[in-house]
């Protein structure tokens, strides 16, 4: 049974140029099934129906963002673990058990691709090794590809996040990192690097291992640098790519994408990518980011069965956006904003114009449900802050539960511009500039403040220091010409007093 496994597997890793091919390829995997398994049809059908009443009863485990107070009630789903996190801000809109350990199955890619983009140039030829493609299984997803056959990086991001295929992603983990196992290695210290406590990777693609797990508030995480990322979000929702043959790859076919509301098959607006995954142990695991209103959204499904995964997808991203709303800080807060005042302003310019030393970031908001105003909002101000012109954060929350923050900022001295006439100003030097073609066309003056008065004070300091020296020129030379005088008049009292003696009175 092992020989015809092996060469069973052999076959179907190769066998994907024609439709003809990939029934054979599916007929090889039913083959196998029915070898492989001994128990009748109906225990696998009690099975599933047991699956499904497992998934009911999840429904009824506590979800936790529901017992924070004055928050939305969030839905009641079959997922065993399930997050709601906003990209930005880090903000969780809703929380099921977002700390418990699971498989996350093929959603384990997302890390890879990541790292992949992160290291790699897209450009690059990724040659596949016969361990990339035969040390996973063939009846897993795959593409099919030949050991020493090769793809560049981005068909290969492609393979993976379109097709999720696994010799793929091990031959990514080998182009990045020289072996798999240093992959590996990389992908736990990049996962600790963005904030997971609860994560351990084994392999690249997230075939089954006991070892390999990680949990819904890790794996939003990791989706959320990836989905920060314009290319891999446009590779991630991609419904279906095309694989044409080059002169390192012979083959013609497309992959498909098994995330359906990515195809289209389950509509949904604002969409950006996502990626889906399943083995026995972890069941359905989904992984999706959408944007509405101002809101980019992160949703983890872990343990579910289908197509669950896609439906609790929704009824959570429909609670996050129908419940939750972006707010400015900077336009709403009124406790930390520096009232104008002359020594507490800074940048003064000719026109007396200024800006005050202390200012809120303008680019910070919080996500805060409907049912509380900015007003209502907890605050505190942590001073531990050294990054740029940071000196101190902002951090928001509602009953303990965090929300956003913000940053105070010191204010930057920048080379101010001042625009006496028309046009836009396009230098900080002292210029006139007329355009060659009319040179009575309208001019327009640049002014550097700070550069004209250190040149007036530089020139004063110059005029200074020549008055001191010519005084002091001055000063000698009268010095020198009284004491020659006193000399001179010395010389002929002595003179006179000596002819005097001559004579005998």
């Amino acid at each position: 049974m092992f020989f015809l496994y092996k060469n069973l597997r052999g076959s179907a890793l190769r066998i994907r140029s024609t439709a003809v091919h990939r029934k054979i390829t599916a007929a090889v995997c039913v083959l196998l099934g029915f070898l492989c398994l001994s128990t009748p049809i109906l225990t696998v059908r009690a099975t599933a129906e047991d699956l499904q009443a497992e998934a009911e009863a999840r429904k009824s485990l506590p979800v936790q963002s529901n017992d924070i107070e004055d928050w939305p009630v969030g839905p009641s789903i079959g997922a065993e673990s399930a997050i709601l996190m906003d990209v930005d801000t880090g903000v969780i809109l809703y929380a099921k058990n977002i700390h418990e350990k699971c498989y996350p199955a093929s959603t384990t890619k997302l890390l890879t691709c990541l790292i992949a983009m992160e290291r790699g140039n897209l450009d690059d030829m990724v040659t596949f090794s016969r361990d990339a493609v035969f040390s996973v299984p063939a009846g897993g997803s795959n593409m099919g590809i030949d050991a020493g056959e090769s793809l560049t990086l981005e068909q290969c991001l492609y393979g993976i996040l379109v097709g999720s295929a696994n010799e793929v992603a091990n031959a990514v983990g080998e182009y990045v990192s020289g072996s798999i196992e240093d992959f590996v290695a990389l992908m736990n210290e990049r996962a600790a690097e963005l904030g997971c406590t609860d994560s351990h990777f084994a392999n690249t693609n997230g075939l089954p291992d006991d070892n390999h797990y990680t949990t819904a508030y890790d794996l939003a995480l990791i989706s959320c640098a990836f989905f920060q990322n314009e290319m891999l979000c446009k590779i991630g929702n991609t419904a279906r790519y095309h694989f044409e043959p080059t002169a390192t790859q012979p083959d013609d076919f497309f992959e498909k994408n098994k995330h359906l509301l990515i195809t289209g098959e389950i509509p949904y607006e604002g969409i950006l990518g996502g990626k889906t995954g399943y083995t026995d142990l972890a069941r359905q695991t989904l992984v999706t980011c959408a944007e509405r209103n101002g809101m980019k959204l992160v949703c983890v499904v872990f343990k579910e069965e289908s197509p669950a995964q896609f439906t609790d997808t929704v009824e959570l991203f429909d609670y996050g956006f129908n419940n939750f709303q972006t707010v400015n800080v900077s336009e709403n807060e009124e406790k930390y904003q520096i009232e104008s005042s002359g020594f507490l302003q800074t940048g003064s310019d000719i026109f007396g114009s200024s800006k005050p030393i202390l200012s809120i970031d303008p680019d910070s908001y919080v996500i805060i449900p409907n049912t509380l105003s900015f007003d209502e909002l907890e605050s505190d101000i942590d001073y531990g802050v050294s990054e740029g012109n940071h000196i101190a954060r902002i951090n928001y929350s509602c009953h303990g539960t965090y929300l956003g923050s913000a940053y105070l900022n010191a204010a930057t001295e920048t080379a101010a511009t001042y625009e006496f006439d028309t046009g836009s100003a396009e230098t900080i030097d002292i210029a006139v500039e007329r355009t060659q073609d009319d040179p009575d066309s309208s001019t327009t003056i640049f002014v550097n403040v700070k550069k004209v008065l250190l040149g007036v004070l530089l020139s004063a300091g110059a005029l200074i220091v020549l008055f001191i020296l010519r005084a002091l020129l001055a000063n000698r030379d009268k010095v020198r010409r009284r004491q020659n005088h006193i000399r001179r008049k010395q010389r002929r009292r002595e003179r006179l007093r000596s002819e005097l003696d001559d004579f005998d009175f």
